[in-house]
């Protein structure tokens, strides 16, 4: 009876025990799984880490500003197009995080996107989506006549009459033209677009524009500040026309790196101008030894422009304007041509053609009295 009690309860044990080491198999084959998978997890993300790329994509032609949006409107447009990336901005870099493939496709439609913006001063929605979408003929504007640049938020800036597109032809064919014409005619505009779109199209390193710093009627000693502060209103119109053209912030950068110069007729004296485009303003204002010593300064792969208006003359009487006797002794000058502009150019209010008109009539009538005059002369 006892060695059957032992027997049972050695069964019991026994049974036990098997029970004991097969939960412990059950449960060590379980953390065995899990290790393996954790390993296979861990290589996984290993890889997928290992795969992602970092790059900063720097935009050197387009305005930051223009480009990310207002409030950075475009660039959270962009990454709601792009998941998969992570994209960061911050100043004129973008840096972005992602795929190798993805990544380089990201890249090329980028730069697709900064010529767009860079060469119409915008970008919309549609525009990147017709670039990501592979439209790029839809990106670009239906096209127009007589275009010189896009200006401001996408504005055109055309040659929009016959005398201005024929000042557009001259400068394409010749290194020097002059173009004079009465206030509101387009000549001063017409040359900055022209010399802005010669910068962007990278025809040439910098820009340098001019004026004579003379008093009309108001004495320059007498303007509160330095010396800066004294020329800058004379220059004010040439910032005018480059605001209407290229961004702030853009035009700032130029300013600064000196690849738009804006100086006083007298600061170009020694200098020789290569890789530029040169407008001289208001040039009817130069005496003879000024615009030969500014005509001088042309340099290697450079072109100039010397715009004015020979009907307001501000040199005390005795004095002989420059541009009069330069367009007089330059006239048949191969690679130098002149375009005159007149009333019907005027592009500013109405009015103003018909005021030039009517002191037109005047000098006509004064020129006139004096033709009159020297008759009677001659017959006394």
């Amino acid at each position: 009876m006892g060695l059957q009690v032992l027997s049972c309860s050695t069964k019991a044990i026994l049974i036990l025990f098997i029970r004991a080491i097969i939960k412990l198999l059950i449960f060590f084959e379980k953390k065995i799984i899990i290790i393996e998978l954790s390993r296979k997890n861990f290589n996984f993300a290993h890889s997928l880490f290992n795969s992602m790329l970092e790059r900063n994509l720097i935009l050197e032609g387009a305005d930051p500003a223009t480009f990310f949006g207002i409030n950075n409107s475009n660039i959270q447009f962009i990454k709601s197009l792009y998941p998969k990336l992570r994209i960061v901005a911050r100043g004129n870099v973008m840096k972005v995080i992602g795929d190798e493939l993805e990544l380089a496709a990201f890249e090329e439609k980028i730069r697709e996107m900064e010529i767009a913006c860079q060469a119409y001063n915008v970008l919309t929605e549609e525009t990147i989506i017709n670039i990501i979408k592979g439209q790029k003929d839809a990106t670009v504007p239906a096209k127009q006549d007589h275009l010189i640049i896009f200006g401001m938020n996408g504005k055109p800036i055309m040659a929009r009459s016959e005398n201005q597109q024929k000042l557009v032809r001259a400068f394409e064919e010749n290194d020097m033209v002059f173009a004079i014409g009465p206030a509101g005619s387009g000549k001063t505009y017409t040359a900055i677009a022209l010399a802005v779109r010669a910068l962007k199209n990278k025809e040439v390193k910098k820009i340098i524009l001019s004026r004579p710093a003379v008093e009309a009627g108001e004495k320059l000693g007498f303007l509160p500040g330095d010396m800066k502060e004294k020329i800058d209103p004379y220059l004010q119109p040439l910032y005018d026309a480059l605001e209407d053209m290229i961004p702030l912030a853009k035009l700032k950068e130029y300013i600064e790196n000196k690849v738009i110069q804006i100086a006083p007729l007298a600061f170009m004296r020694g200098r020789t101008l290569s890789d530029a485009v040169i407008i001289l303003d208001e040039a009817q204002n130069t005496s003879t030894q000024q615009i030969k010593m500014f005509l001088t300064r042309l340099g290697m792969n450079a072109k100039m422009i010397i715009t004015g208006d020979v009907t307001q003359i501000d040199l005390p009487p005795a004095q002989q304007s420059g541009l009069i006797h330069a367009i007089r002794l330059l006239k048949n000058v191969q690679g130098i041509t002149q375009i005159e502009l007149g009333k019907e150019d005027i592009v500013r209010h109405k009015l103003v053609q018909r005021i030039v008109e009517e002191y037109e009539k005047q000098n006509e009538k004064m020129k006139e009295m004096k033709r009159m005059k020297e008759i009677n002369e001659e017959k006394h």
